[in-house]
């Protein structure tokens, strides 16, 4: 797209990079999981959401203390309904017929993801929504309500004071555990279209307020705001820019983000690598009119080297994954061509 065809949304000047060296943690919307997913792809060090997708300030807070605590989820911590296991804390991934299974599935993620917060070099926090719904019983606020009746809920609307408070003393904890942690807010630009759009708007107002204040108390130094809601905005108003419910975007849209995404925080020599794990990710998923032919097997061997030669160069990436796939390839075309 050329720039004399949108208004173009000013990127800040961040001074810090990520790499393939360096650890990230992904927290929030499924806008999270869309640009987490991307550096994941391309075998960057990531966790994404080790709560499943948050989406409000309140939830993504939740899930970060519990990580700093290195909370144990017992079964009084979980609800049964409609015959599984729920966390209030969880997406519903983590439910299961299973209390046990339920519990394993929460308290493994939780481990790996507390320590990866200690050494993580980006903390990454998308919100979605200033709204919240409130567990009657125990007042808690809820990640997910898993269909349980909305009487029992009760849901109202954030204030940025709120938000704010909520975080000032969450975000230094934080720096103590991990003084070189840099924390990038993101306000998720997927409207949430059941509170109208005028509520909507309302709702995400308060989200870039509460960021902006706490981008101010902390400085630019610690924490910092990527605005992916204003490209979406001001740079991407068009439709085609939206999947077929004209609220999710499609994948050219969620592509362009990415491309200003990883100009922003990703080093040069990254870049560069990426380039050539790209290349072997789609070797690894090449499908072929014909796979037991020699040409495929020598287009599958020339692959294997490639991934090879790029692990050895780069001792931090970990192709191990792409490595057995190509080998078992190899092996069966081998075996067919001597049949």
């Amino acid at each position: 797209m050329g720039s004399t065809f949108f208004t173009k949304v000013q990127i800040p000047s961040f001074e810090w990079k990520t790499d393939y060296k360096t650890p990230c943690l992904f927290m929030g919307s499924c806008f999270t999981e869309n640009v987490g997913g991307k550096m994941e792809g391309l075998k960057y060090p990531v966790d994404i959401n080790p709560f499943g997708i948050l989406y409000n300030p309140v939830s993504v807070a939740n899930g970060l203390r519990f990580l700093l605590q290195k909370k144990k989820f017992t079964e009084n911590d979980l609800i049964r309904h409609d015959g599984l296991w729920h966390s209030f804390f969880h997406h519903s991934r983590f439910s299961s017929p299973d209390s046990g299974s339920a519990l394993q599935t929460i308290n493994s993620r939780i481990e790996s993801s507390a320590a990866l917060l200690r050494n993580a070099g980006f903390l990454f926090l998308t919100f979605g929504t200033a709204w919240v719904y409130e567990y009657k019983l125990t007042g808690q606020t809820v990640s997910n309500c898993h269909k349980i009746p909305a009487k029992e809920f009760r849901r109202f609307r954030l204030t940025p004071g709120e938000i704010v408070e909520k975080y000032r003393q969450l975000l230094s904890e934080i720096r103590e555990v991990n003084p070189r942690v840099k924390v990038i807010f993101t306000v998720s630009p997927i409207r949430h279209w059941k509170d109208g759009a005028i509520e909507n708007q309302r709702s995400k107002a308060t989200l870039i307020l509460a960021i902006d204040q706490l981008v101010r108390d902390f400085g630019d130094e610690f924490c910092n705001y990527f605005p992916a809601y204003e490209i979406v905005m001001d740079e991407l108003r068009d439709y085609r820019f939206y999947e077929e419910d004209m609220i999710h975007l499609s994948g050219s849209g969620i592509n362009h983000i990415w491309d200003v995404f990883q100009t922003a925080f990703i080093g040069e020599e990254s870049l560069k690598i990426s380039k050539e794990v790209q290349k072997i990710m789609a070797a690894t998923s090449h499908r072929p009119f014909n796979k037991f032919t020699k040409e495929h097997l020598h287009f599958l061997r020339q692959s294997l080297q490639k991934t090879e030669r790029l692990e050895e160069k780069f001792q931090y990436l970990t192709l191990a994954v792409e490595k057995r796939h190509l080998q078992k390839q190899i092996a069966e075309t081998e075996k067919h061509i001597r049949d």
